[in-house]
């Protein structure tokens, strides 16, 4: 029988092949449906479901060192996993964070610049090699089942969808009922095949935007008193205001404590999820022959967070349980490691090799600047805790939109202690997306500022609308970020290392913003083998 894998991203993805299966957990941001998607009431939940990982979840969770929350479940996962403690996003955005996860590919190589849906309208380039395209040409069967939120589908064709653009999106990304059923009914029609199922879950992602009646993040989504029908699997767990953590760089007011208590709520009905996937995999047989990974899509919706490249927006967990490594459960490495690591690790686990392709005619062949973390998993079996930190130094990040009028482009490397952001468009405002600024807690920041009220925040809101080109921090001594060191004469050997290394990965991945503001690439014709870039401004 097929070797099984099991991953959660705040998504979720499982696939099988030659003994081996993978299940995938990603958790999401998303906030954009029409309400006639996403605000379907339930009555009666009898049709099949699966579960997918959180969106725009963060850290948030007991095994990630949050004290309040209760994450019973994802803790039981912890416990049997490899925890990831330095884990990043190469993006803070919905799309594209999914894109770039699932190509193995940031976005500025694999084209999925801003978010898929509706107006916005982004794809990837036709010729990406996706993972699901991948393991389907190598006789693997793929579902979905949750939020897709990528495409176009001929790049990330699944043998099984449930996903928004053929159901409710509430229904197959928080009802975790219905989620469950489809999992099964994956595992009925695939279950004796080798098998990838993805489950990217769109709590605890915001809908107040959307749909506003059914609370902030759609905590009354199912919870069988708000009038909006009964999720039978999930008991809902309430905190009050004063309880919640609020992390050091958000702006510590009622409205910021109001809502990450909704957001813990709807957290509760995430990992309740994940432990009845956990539970269908195990009374089928197949949790011992499965590979689960669990991580997020970006950081949580608020100041400094999802769209970022702040920590908050970019440092996600990362869970990796094996069922062929049980000494390295309950182990953590610090090593750094990137989400792009997440498709060679699943190419790993199958043992396929990524393909040699051009992403366009005279282009240079495409390759992954991620690495397998299954040596990591050995290492730590064998006691090898530090090899593959003596490895990676540094991680790299790139962002160009969220939604399509949120034009901002931006790069960044972090290594162990130093991070450097570079704002491709600082001249212009930082943008904000549309569910984030209805919400109640910028509205109260806004009124805030307007009325010369204490913001009760690190930064004032010129400061986070208006950014220097290159951002440096020293992540020992400034773990909040609120002291740019670029400009410091004490520290330009570091800023010159740095911006020789991402510019350095810029140009492995062909980016095509790699000449920043104000100038011109030209890499084509006489300057084909020397590319230029050449600025406009005298």
């Amino acid at each position: 029988m097929g070797r099984h894998v099991q991953i959660w991203y705040f998504s979720f993805l499982w696939t099988c092949i030659h003994g081996k299966n993978v299940l995938f957990f990603f958790g999401i941001d998303y906030s954009a449906y029409s309400s006639q998607d996403s605000c379907d009431t339930i009555n009666s939940i009898s049709s099949p479901t699966n579960i997918t990982p959180a969106d725009d979840a963060g850290l948030e969770g007991g095994i990630f060192g949050n004290p309040v929350i209760r994450t019973p479940h994802l803790d039981e996962l912890g416990r049997k996993s490899v925890r990831f403690t330095r884990a990043f996003t190469p993006v803070s955005s919905c799309s594209p964070s999914r894109a770039a996860v699932l190509t193995g590919l940031p976005v500025h190589q694999n084209g999925m610049y801003g978010l898929h849906h509706n107006v916005h309208h982004f794809d990837s380039f036709d010729k990406v090699q996706s993972l699901p395209l991948i393991l389907g040409k190598n006789n693997i069967k793929t579902g979905i089942i949750g939020k897709k939120h990528v495409g176009p589908n001929g790049v990330f064709p699944f043998d099984f969808a449930h996903t928004e653009e053929n159901s409710p999106i509430n229904q197959v990304g928080r009802n975790i009922t219905h989620m469950k059923n489809l999992v099964g009914s994956f595992l009925d029609r695939f279950g004796d095949k080798p098998f990838f199922l993805y489950i990217p879950f769109h709590d605890p992602h915001r809908c107040g935007h959307t749909n506003p009646e059914l609370g902030e993040f759609c905590q009354k989504f199912g919870d069988s008193v708000s009038g909006f029908g009964t999720i039978p699997d999930w008991e809902p767990t309430y905190y009050s205001d004063e309880e919640v953590i609020v992390p050091g760089t958000v702006p510590d007011t009622r409205a910021t404590r109001s809502e990450i208590a909704n957001q813990y709520t709807t957290i509760s009905r995430l990992d309740q999820g994940i432990g009845l996937i956990m539970d269908e995999l195990t009374a089928r047989g197949h949790i011992n022959e499965t590979l689960v990974i669990y991580s997020s899509d970006n950081g949580i919706p608020f100041p400094n967070g999802r769209t970022n490249f702040y920590d908050l927006g970019i440092h996600q967990p990362l869970l990796i349980s094996s069922p062929v490594h049980p000494r390295s459960h309950g182990q953590s490495v610090a090593s750094l490691v990137s989400l792009l690591d997440v498709t060679p690790t699943v190419l790993d686990w199958f043992r396929i090799p990524y393909p040699r392709y051009k992403m366009f005619h005279h282009s240079p062949s495409v390759r992954l600047t991620g690495k397998s973390l299954l040596p990591a998993l050995d290492y730590m079996s064998g006691g090898q805790t530090d090899l593959m930190h003596q490895e990676r130094t540094v991680v790299f990040g790139s962002h160009n939109l969220h939604e399509v009028t949120m034009y901002y482009p931006m790069r960044y490397i972090r290594g162990p202690r130093f991070k450097l952001i570079r704002n491709l468009a600082h001249e212009s405002y930082f943008p904000i997306d549309q569910d984030f600024f209805l919400s109640k807690s910028l509205q109260d920041l806004l009124l805030r500022f307007r009325h010369k009220k204490d913001l009760r925040w690190i930064k004032t809101w010129p400061q986070y609308l208006i950014r220097p080109q290159w951002e440096l921090f020293d992540l020992e001594s400034d773990p909040l970020e609120i002291h740019n060191l670029a400009v410091d004469s004490k520290f330009q050997a570091i800023l010159k290392d740095l911006q020789d290394q991402l510019t350095a990965w810029l140009n492995v991945t062909q980016d095509p913003w790699i000449c920043g503001p104000n100038q011109v690439l030209e890499d084509k014709g006489s300057f084909k083998d020397n590319p230029q870039c050449f600025s406009y401004l005298f």
